[in-house]
Order: structure tokens, then C-alpha cells, then sequence
């Protein structure tokens, strides 16, 4: 199943759903990038996201377990947000937890305590996928390495691992280069499926990019992985004040990611859904995720009372209140390569506040054959610095914004 259609999502409205005209313009408002304060938090966001990555990243070492890394980089987020905007009364904090997926795991592993996962081992292919909110402006990333002992590092990755992840992280890069005004979603599909039959690998089904809006992490307008004839999307246009998150997933399997026997530990409150719950447990578990994750998935990790959690979870889940991020596999023996950001879309520029660090040595004996896709990939990504001599007032610092030409 499409990741999406796992998880029904809030309509792509602002918080507010009475639909009058002051709600419309309280939203366009709340959602328009020429606002810097509104620029600030987002840039902000993804410098956050940008340095919990890299922290995380720093551990991906044989021995180490996906906990101990997840762990790593949710607490990475909670302490930076702790430090900005903090005389402000704002949402921030952890917007996607920190999952570690490897080989052929596609997504969404977040263990809770107990329930580790296997140490990784040298060769490993690890995608490290997290998000950070500034008064519930997102900013996510993802990025694919392989794990290598020390004495090991810097060697070259080749073979399958290397097509998969060059594959992946060419795609990201391309995406980044059409997410213009009046480029169209499908064109950005069809780059991704070209860019996959160079690689000789496969483009995994379901992954959606979704158009995201303050408080809306998975909006309505999104660019699809790999389209198929069952699981199709509106072609749009990309516009001014767009902000999307680019999620590019590759895989050197068939790209039909199935749920096998890991328990679902991320969950997303159904904003739209109603019921009145039976259990104490899970009174108990919905109150605190109302207080705490109003409109953002969580990791049942994250509750105060883990084992509340896990009992209170499956009443809500089971009527429809909590909606969940299963985890997805491919067949034993796939590896898959995962590159996300952030893109924000201006009338002059595209913004890119998220980004992992650079590839490295991944060689790979193929490349793109498309010719018009090769000449696009060798363009420079012009970029400027910008400081805005005003100073913030509510505790956070004024950043360097790096636009895209």
C-alpha cells in the first residue's frame, strides 16, 4: 500500500476548519514565504535537522543499534529547540522521529525500549530519516550511508549498494533542480523513473512528497515516487509559496514494500475522527498525545508511561484515532536507499533548508543515460548567503538563507 494510504491524513486546510473567508486569509498568511519571520522558522528548522542528522550519522558505527541512534537524534532536536525562540510561546520540537531503516527495511523503524534491533554490522546500508518543527513550520531530512569499521572509512562503495544509492541520491539532486514555478509533479515521476532504469534498480512504490502547510506535514498535493496504474495522483503545477518535502526511495528489489511481523511504533492523531474511548489505559495515552502531538506523528517511545502507551494506542488505533506509520520491507537481500529535504518555493527562488553531507566515494559502474537528465544533474546550484541585520526577539538567531537558482 502507497505510505500515504496507510495514514489518512487532515485535509490540507490550517488549523482551523469553519472554511470562513477570515480563515482563508488567516491561512495564506500563515503560509506565505515572503513573510521572513515565517522564512526564519523554517531555515531554522532545517539547520536543526541538518545538525541532528550529522549527529546521528557521527554513530552509525558496527555495534551501535537502531535505538541507541534513534535516541541520538530525537534528543538532539528537543535540546536545539530547547535553545531557540524560548522566551516565545511556540510548538516546537521533533515533527518526524528519528527512524533507522537498514538493508532492506524501507522505513519507519523506530524501536521502543527493549526492542533494539539488530547491531549493525560493516556493509550495512543505513537510511537515517528524521524532522524538526519551529512553531510547527517542518523542516525533514533523510540521508543513506554504509556502515564501516574505522579503519574503514572513506573506502569506496560499490556494487548494488553503490547503483542504489547513486540512484537515489542523483534522483534527490534532479528534484531539487525542477522544484520551480510552473515545472509539474509529473515531470519530477517521470525524472525519478528514468533515473532508476539507468541505475537498474527500482523506484519503491507509495512514497509520496507532500506539499506541507503550517501545522500540515502531509498535505493534499504531492509528487509521486513511481506511479502505477492503481495508485495515480492529480498532475499540479508547482506554485509560489509551495514547500515541499522531496522524498526520493530507491531499491534494488521489485519496490513493493510489504508490513512483515515489526510492531508500528509511529503514530499520527486523525484530527477529523471522534470516539469515546473505554479503556482507562487509553484515555490516559490520548490526553497526553493531545497535549503533546497535536497534529505531528510521534513515537510511542516519546510518552511519558511507555507501557500505557502501548495498551492505550491499540483502542485508539483500532477506532480510527490514531492513524499508523507501519514498517515497510522489501525481500531479504534488497538494499534500499533513501535521500529526503526540504524545499521551499519562491517567486525568485527555491530554498533548500535540508540537506545530508556529501555523497562520498560511491561508485557505481552505471550512470544516467538520459541525456537532457545528465546535462540538468552538471548545472550549479547557484547560492547565496543573505543576512537580515534586524535581530529576533524571541530567542532564536537570524540564519544565512541558501537559495537555489
Amino acid at each position: 500500500r502507497p505510505w500515504s494510504l496507510t495514514v489518512k491524513r487532515r485535509s490540507d486546510r490550517s488549523m482551523s476548519d469553519s472554511g470562513s473567508s477570515d480563515d482563508e486569509v488567516d491561512e495564506v498568511e500563515a503560509n506565505n514565504l515572503a513573510d521572513p519571520e515565517i522564512l526564519t522558522k523554517y531555515k531554522l528548522a532545517g539547520d536543526i535537522a541538518n545538525k541532528a542528522l550529522q549527529a546521528v550519522l557521527a554513530e552509525v558505527k558496527p555495534g551501535k543499534t537502531p535505538l541507541q541512534l534513534c535516541d541520538i537524534g530525537d534528543k538532539f532536536i528537543d535540546a536545539a529547540c530547547a535553545q531557540v525562540y524560548s522566551k516565545a510561546k511556540i510548538e516546537k520540537g521533533i515533527a518526524f522521529p528519528t527512524c533507522i531503516s537498514v538493508n532492506h527495511c524501507v522505513a519507519h523503524f523506530s524501536p521502543l525500549s527493549g526492542e533494539d534491533g539488530e547491531p549493525l554490522l560493516p556493509g550495512d546500508v543505513v537510511k537515517v530519516d528524521l524532522g524538526c518543527h519551529l512553531d510547527a513550520y517542518v523542516a525533514q531530512v533523510a540521508h543513506t550511508i554504509v556502515c564501516v569499521e574505522e579503519h574503514e572509512a572513506g573506502a569506496p562503495v560499490i556494487g548494488k549498494a553503490a547503483d542504489v544509492i547513486r540512484a537515489a541520491y542523483e534522483a534527490s539532486e534532479l528534484a531539487h533542480r525542477m522544484l520551480k514555478v510552473g515545472n509539474k509533479n509529473s515531470d519530477v515521476s517521470a525524472m525519478i523513473e528514468k533515473v532508476a532504469e539507468s541505475y537498474g534498480v527500482n523506484a519503491v512504490q507509495g512514497v509520496l512528497s507532500h506539499r506541507m502547510k503550517k501545522h500540515v506535514i502531509d498535505g493534499n498535493k504531492v509528487i509521486m515516487n513511481k506511479p502505477t496504474t492503481d495508485h495515480k495522483v492529480e498532475e499540479v503545477e508547482f506554485e509560489v509559496n509551495d514547500v515541499f518535502t522531496m522524498d526520493v526511495v530507491m531499491t534494488t528489489g521489485e519496490g513493493k514494500p510489504n508490513e512483515q511481523d515489526k510492531r508500528t511504533t509511529i503514530y499520527k492523531r486523525a484530527m477529523d475522527t471522534q470516539y469515546n474511548l473505554k479503556m482507562k489505559t487509553s484515555r490516559t495515552f490520548f490526553s497526553e498525545v493531545n497535549k503533546r502531538f497535536t497534529t505531528f506523528p510521534f513515537t510511542l517511545r516519546a510518552l511519558s508511561d511507555e507501557k500505557t502507551a502501548r495498551m492505550g494506542v491499540v483502542e485508539c488505533h483500532n477506532h480510527e484515532l490514531m492513524n499508523g506509520y507501519p514498517v515497510l520491507f522489501e525481500k531479504p537481500g534488497d538494499l534500499v536507499a533513501q535521500f529526503k529535504f526540504t524545499a521551499l518555493i519562491t517567486e525568485k527562488t527555491t530554498h533548500r533548508t535540508t540537506e545530508g553531507p556529501a555523497l562520498g566515494e560511491v561508485k557505481s559502474d552505471r550512470s544516467i543515460q538520459d541525456e537532457g537528465l545528465a546535462a540538468l544533474l552538471a548545472t550549479e546550484i547557484v547560492t547565496k548567503k543573505k543576512k537580515n541585520k534586524k535581530k529576533k526577539t524571541g530567542g532564536g538567531k537570524e540564519g544565512e538563507a541558501t537559495e537555489a537558482d
